[in-house]
């Protein structure tokens, strides 16, 4: 808490732009459950003719199976890796690995791994920490976190605070924090 307190916390302006933003952009799955129970049971009906009538004969139709391994036709090219394409930004952007996992809060042996091991998977907080450090725009942090097997939603407060600051191109990590803080969320490496 102490961190925050020192910095002053957010100014009134971005805390309301903020707030602002949320309202407009986060969606609360647990309030549309529990809304949407009574609709769901209504509408059962109509949803079980819909199948009957559309959805059933579209799913009995067969695919082909597709053997690639037997086919020469085909050539299997896998996507680049998280690891790959962060190593690629790193140097795009003109930085030092030091400079972007200093910069993210990241430690050393951590970066280490994900240098060393192509198929390392980190974690959502991880890679956002990283997409903060390079100053990624949302359509490359949207990338780089589906590179790791995640992507941001509305349905997460976390999220949508993350996309805010992101959106705005503000990119420090104490601010970012602070937020998160003040909105009761988990907060990113420092």
């Amino acid at each position: 808490m102490g961190i925050f307190k020192r910095r002053g916390g957010l100014s009134a302006e971005r805390a309301d732009a903020l707030r602002r933003f949320i309202n407009e952009n986060y969606i609360d799955l647990e309030k549309i459950e529990k809304r949407s129970f009574g609709a769901f049971r209504a509408s059962k009906a109509s949803s079980e003719e819909y199948y009957e009538a559309e959805a059933a004969p579209m799913a009995s139709m067969a695919m082909p199976a597709l053997d690639s391994c037997s086919h020469p036709d085909i050539d299997i090219t896998l996507d680049e890796s998280f690891s790959e394409m962060l190593l690629r930004k790193i140097d795009e952007k003109g930085l030092k690995d030091s400079e972007c996992y200093k910069k993210a809060g990241i430690d050393r042996k951590l970066f280490s791994k994900i240098r060393s091991n192509p198929e390392y998977r980190p974690s959502k907080p991880t890679v956002i920490s990283f997409a903060i450090a390079l100053e990624l725009t949302l359509e490359e942090t949207n990338e780089l976190l589906l590179k790791a097997g995640f992507a941001l939603s509305h349905s997460s407060k976390f999220d949508v605070i993350i996309e805010y600051f992101i959106k705005n191109g503000i990119y420090d990590i104490f601010e970012i924090n602070t937020a998160l803080y003040e909105f009761d969320q988990n907060l990113l490496k420092v």
